[in-house]
């Protein structure tokens, strides 16, 4: 009987009733096993709004005649790409159709 003593079982025993208790008291999770737990992720903050105030209110959802310029600008745009012949091709008549 070699370290199985009655001492020995007490001992453990008290060390696993402190870490109970230390885990009660602090707000620890205890993981005897040692196994491998999400616990670390997921008890930190949500950061997701501070990320979002981070950046600038968009101005485009306000105000639509930013938007209507933009889509009068890409019109015009397209417009002057077709002139040249550079436009995107009609439905049905693109890459694909010509390879067969």
């Amino acid at each position: 009987m070699s370290g199985v003593t009655l001492k020995n079982i007490l001992a453990k025993a008290v060390m696993v009733g402190v870490d109970e208790a230390r885990a009660r008291i602090f707000g620890h999770m205890l993981n005897p096993t040692g196994q491998r737990t999400a616990h670390k992720i997921l008890r930190k903050k949500l950061i997701g709004e501070k990320v979002a105030a981070w950046y600038p209110h968009d101005i485009k959802e306000d105000d639509p005649m930013l938007m209507a310029r933009e889509q009068q600008e890409r019109l015009s745009k397209l417009e002057m790409l077709k002139r040249r012949g550079k436009g995107p091709p009609k439905k049905g008549q693109g890459k694909r159709v010509k390879r067969k």
